[in-house]
């Protein structure tokens, strides 16, 4: 089912439309979708490697806009989708994204925003647990503009090389990003 939906995001990105595409997948995976919009903005920044920061842009705007939208979902929704949630593949991340927000609160949708972490189960989970709004969309412009701008320069340099590595090499990232502030963190707890 996943690579069914992968195929068909690629060839959205050759597509007359691709940046309209690009931006309704953005937003989608903020909130319910499974294909993250890295996918799409590859090869768009490949392709024309002049717009790979405009696309970012675009990407960014549309998952922050996304990500308030799963804020809503978890903030109005919550009690209707936990029957589906636990049930679900999703549950043991929601959990987990509990767990973050009460220990790390701003932090955990940053790491998110920017990690291979599904960011949909961070954005409903900022919502079930009431996170106050301002500092959520911060975090979510931070992190996910850090993800996404990231990628449109590694491939608008690296070329076709590069942008068939981009899901190795952005787990990578991700990860030791995650890796770096949860060591800061406890460096910064056991001083403190």
């Amino acid at each position: 089912m996943f690579q069914k939906l992968y195929d068909r995001v690629i060839l959205w990105s050759k597509h007359r439309h691709a940046v309209k595409f690009l931006v309704a997948l953005s937003f989608a995976e903020s909130s319910f979708f499974p294909v993250p919009p890295d996918v799409m903005l590859a090869p768009m920044a490949l392709a024309q490697p002049t717009k790979a920061f405009r696309f970012a842009l675009w990407t960014t705007l549309a998952s922050v806009l996304g990500g308030m939208f799963g804020y809503a979902i978890g903030f109005f929704l919550f009690d209707s989708l936990e029957p589906w949630l636990k049930n679900s593949h999703y549950w043991d991340a929601y959990q987990q994204a509990n767990a973050w927000f009460n220990e790390w609160g701003f932090w955990a949708v940053f790491v998110a925003g920017f990690s291979p972490i599904p960011y949909k189960v961070f954005t409903i989970a900022a919502g079930t647990l009431n996170m106050t709004l301002l500092p959520f969309v911060l975090a979510s412009v931070i992190g996910r503009g850090g993800r996404f701008f990231l990628v449109a320069m590694l491939i608008a340099a690296g070329g076709e090389r590069l942008e068939s590595k981009l899901r190795e090499y952005m787990d990578r990232l991700g990860w030791g990003l995650v890796a770096i502030i949860v060591a800061g963190g406890l460096i910064y707890h056991f001083m403190h």
